[in-house]
């Protein structure tokens, strides 16, 4: 089977639909193209998203099934109360956005690499210059980042693209807290887009493509919330944390 190729100067939605997604490897449905932000969220709005190595074309992918949290539906298990209840951790959203692409692009190992290049990390900085892109940090009780969450949204969907931790706890408390402010603000879903073990037990739900690419397409039927955002205390975001330590 032959992989379609994208041309740079191609329109921006000038994708093949994501039901034409391979199946080995699962899911990769088109090459070529670039970065630009108008690709980036044609893509995002049709269930799509990059992800490639430095010796690879842009490679652009739809996966099935996909992993979704719906809104507020990550668990917040016993522990992570405790953490959340501890208050060492401290939660903000778009203060240090490359700090947090730089969190995420840090090999977790030595052998390992990474698919943050360089162009990606611009390329996204370039989405949250606009408003499309946003982040959420997690910091210690020094002000030191330890954790952090990264994606883009459209209409009523964000697409979540990376999260790191420093210390216990920190990209689930990142990630909780912008589930519980997505939540708060009607959006539909947070598309995790591959599930793993540590995200299933957060609680996430595998769709087939059909039933995700219905529930994008009402998503993105909503108004942008573009500009910097603010989350809400965590102790309105948390209600269940009241009470202090214990």
């Amino acid at each position: 089977m032959i992989l379609p190729w994208i041309d740079e100067g191609a329109p921006p939605e000038a994708f093949p639909p994501p039901e034409q997604a391979l199946p080995d490897p699962p899911g990769l449905l088109a090459a070529g193209g670039d970065l630009r932000p108008e690709r980036l969220l044609a893509a995002y709005r049709r269930g799509i998203f990059p992800w490639y190595g430095d010796d690879q074309p842009i490679l652009w992918w739809s996966p099935e099934p996909r992993a979704v949290f719906p809104a507020g539906g990550v668990h917040v298990s016993r522990s992570l109360r405790r953490t959340l209840r501890r208050g060492h951790l401290h939660v903000t959203a778009d203060t240090d956005f490359d700090g947090v692409v730089a969190g995420c692009a840090t090999p977790r190992a030595e052998d390992e690499g990474t698919w943050i290049t360089p162009a990606m990390a611009l390329a996204y900085r370039r989405l949250h210059e606009l408003g499309h892109a946003h982040s959420v940090e997690v910091r210690d009780d020094a002000g030191c980042l330890v954790g952090g969450i990264y994606g883009v949204a459209v209409g009523a969907a964000f697409a979540g693209e990376s999260m790191f931790s420093r210390v216990t706890d920190a990209s689930k408390v990142a990630l909780a807290a912008l589930a519980r402010q997505l939540w708060r603000w009607d959006f539909h879903f947070l598309d995790a887009q591959v599930a793993s073990p540590h995200l299933l037990r957060m609680g996430v739900e595998e769709w087939s493509r059909p039933a995700f690419l219905r529930a994008l397409e009402a998503a993105v039927a909503e108004p942008d919330r573009t500009g910097a955002w603010r989350l809400e205390p965590l102790e309105r975001l948390f209600p269940e944390i009241a009470g202090g330590p214990g």
